[in-house]
């Protein structure tokens, strides 16, 4: 294996899922059933790969478990769309980070992964509102998920709905949490097909470097 340079990835991630709000992923239990099917998506704001730049990049993920996922006992399926216009080079980079190869919190995460159902080269749309108000991401013709920004009688001034210290983020610790109610979250790719809308939805900022030391 050739050797790994150093690298960075920050930017946006949300996902659009079929548990009720919120999420039991990220407070480290089951999902809602016991099942958990959906979308996250990953938005490169500043990003490289050594020499290889990764700004703008997207890439979606569809997966479906069953069980608690931070316990070992789930072995979630799923597939990946990388954004169409990345070159060879940063086809590669972004291969390889979030295979698992370049070490980092990608690492751990691919580690979780039972069964890569493909990777595929799509045109990724990835919009995401200045105030967390709102966010969605679709690959034409084959996922579409998006969301509004979680409110209630008692949220003041329309503040955005967050959780700090989550023992469950999926984009790894010390990120804040800004949660929603998804209004779209439809598949039908890799095998799996779901409608699942006014579910839930939460965005994390990321930043990830690697590769680990020692």
């Amino acid at each position: 294996m050739a050797e790994i340079p150093q690298w960075r990835l920050a930017g946006d991630w949300f996902d659009v899922c079929r548990c009720r709000v919120p999420c039991g992923c990220t407070f480290a239990q089951p999902p809602d059933d016991g099942q958990c099917d959906g979308i996250l998506a990953w938005h490169v704001r500043e990003g490289n790969y050594g020499d290889v730049q990764l700004d703008d990049m997207n890439v979606v993920a569809v997966g479906s478990f069953e069980g608690n996922i931070w316990t070992g006992e789930a072995k979630p399926a799923m597939g990946f769309f990388v954004d169409e216009r990345a070159d060879e080079g940063q086809r590669e980079a972004i291969e390889t980070i979030f295979g698992g190869d370049a070490g980092g919190w990608p690492g751990g995460f691919a580690a979780l992964i039972d069964d890569v159902r493909g990777i595929e080269y799509a045109p990724i749309e990835f919009e995401i509102a200045d105030d967390l108000g709102r966010w969605r991401v679709e690959v034409p013709g084959k996922v579409r998920g998006s969301a509004e920004g979680l409110t209630g009688p008692t949220n003041p001034d329309g503040a955005p709905v967050q959780v700090h210290n989550a023992p469950g983020a999926e984009v790894g610790p010390g990120q804040v949490a800004t949660w929603a109610t998804a209004r779209e979250d439809e598949v039908e790719a890799f095998g799996f097909k779901w409608s699942w809308p006014d579910r839930s939805s939460k965005h994390f900022p990321f930043d990830w470097s690697g590769p680990d030391e020692g």
